[in-house]
């Protein structure tokens, strides 16, 4: 069980990371109307992307009460 603090600290990193994700979302949108001469960039960052989402996925399930208690 998490305590008071944990929650808020893990509430602040989801906070972010969404913030992060969704930025990232429209730095993409916006590379790939206007491509850069490589596409690696536009890779590197939907990596990053998943990572994100997978990191805030992780927060959320933490953040969740168990269904069980």
């Amino acid at each position: 069980m998490l305590t008071e603090e944990q929650i808020t600290e893990n509430q602040a990193s989801l906070l972010e990371l969404q913030i992060e994700h969704h930025d990232l979302d429209q730095v993409i949108d916006h590379l790939m109307l206007n491509p850069p001469p490589d596409d690696l960039l536009i890779r590197r960052l939907k990596k990053r992307k998943l990572l994100l989402k997978d990191r805030i996925t992780l927060l959320e399930q933490l953040l969740e009460p168990d269904e069980l208690a």
